[in-house]
């Protein structure tokens, strides 16, 4: 027999992790997600190297702050009203805002290059995204890489379709960076008790680099932030070569101390450390930002702080290619 009785109806409390919307688990300084000290890719020494892993967001990457911050403020500015959203994306921001839009009951269209791997695409469509895999010859060729982006702006600007569509933009929109100076940059600066003399970070939007420096840099000028840019032709989901890719209107350069570019085979043989050395399941983007930190901790001494974009799991492909350029695994 059912219970008919009235109950006190349960309300938010983050203290027993009870929430009243998947949104509000993305992380904040209230509830920052963890750092992890590496301790077999970077030993006992003066240089201690922690991982900040981004994919405990609920939406599995660091760009569930990014997707936040730019709905909410293209909510508050009423840029969302009676409109669809369409956004380029290599994967994560995409799988955020359309999990986001899902929360909202709107409609949401992506645009990616033809080369993420097959789980993104999966994702994003399982979320009720329309997903269009698109050429890189598709956009002008001093930018061979930003086809995804040419078309998304196609949807968003031409005459036929602008009154459709909004695009929240992370390449240009000031709420990616806030969503790393008000969150990303505070948690680190909390959870290292202002130690923290490294930060490292890949660059992609630059909303995270850009965001985080700034923070770090107003508590403490002396942190060096470095950033980390992929070999031209890369297979590094998330990352850009600004040499191939159209620089980001948000990348703030006068907070980067240093750039270090990675080659893709760096990348991926740091991504097999980490799963087997220190059991972390990350994406090859990780890989080639601690291959970058693992360079400096040979001259330098100090907390450093290394940014963890993602998890592995929607990169299985292109690890059961790397597994077979290997020879089958052993145990």
């Amino acid at each position: 027999m059912r219970n008919t009785a009235n109950y006190e109806r349960l309300a938010a409390k983050p203290a027993l992790r009870r929430y009243d919307s998947i949104r509000d688990l993305v992380a904040t300084p209230a509830n920052p997600t963890p750092l992890v000290r590496l301790n077999r890719i970077a030993p006992d020494g003066e240089f201690q190297l922690y991982l900040k892993l981004e994919w405990f967001n609920p939406f599995g990457s660091i760009k569930d702050r990014t997707a936040h911050y730019m709905l909410k403020g293209m909510a508050e500015r009423g840029e969302l009203n009676n409109k669809d959203l369409v956004e380029p994306t290599s994967g994560n921001t995409g799988i955020a805002l359309a999990a986001l839009a899902a929360v909202m009951g709107k409609r949401m269209t992506v645009t990616i290059p033809e080369g993420v791997p097959e789980e993104t695409k999966v994702l994003l469509r399982m979320l009720g995204a329309e997903v269009w895999p698109t050429p890189d010859d598709l956009c002008p060729i001093d930018h061979p890489k930003d086809g995804a982006i040419a078309l998304a702006h196609s949807f968003a600007e031409s005459e036929a379709t602008r009154d459709r569509y909004a695009m929240p933009n992370q390449y240009e929109n000031p709420d990616n960076v806030r969503a790393h100076y008000e969150t990303t940059g505070p948690e680190i600066w909390n959870q290292t008790e202002g130690m923290v003399r490294f930060f490292f970070a890949g660059f992609g939007t630059c909303g995270t680099v850009t965001g985080v420096a700034r923070y770090l840099k107003e508590k403490d000028p002396t942190i060096r932030v470095i950033a980390i840019e992929p070999q031209k032709g890369h297979r590094l989901p998330g990352l850009k070569n600004f040499t191939e890719s159209k620089v980001p209107g948000i990348l703030d350069r006068s907070v980067i101390d240093r750039v270090i570019r990675v080659d893709d085979r760096s990348a991926y043989a740091m991504t097999k450390r980490l799963f087997r050395e220190e059991g972390l399941i990350v994406g090859p983007s990780t890989g080639a930002i601690v291959h970058a930190a693992a360079e400096v901790s040979k001259d330098c001494a100090g907390p450093a702080v290394a940014v963890s974009p993602d998890g592995g799991f929607k990169y299985a492909t292109f690890f059961a290619a790397l597994l077979g350029e290997e020879g089958k695994p052993k145990g």
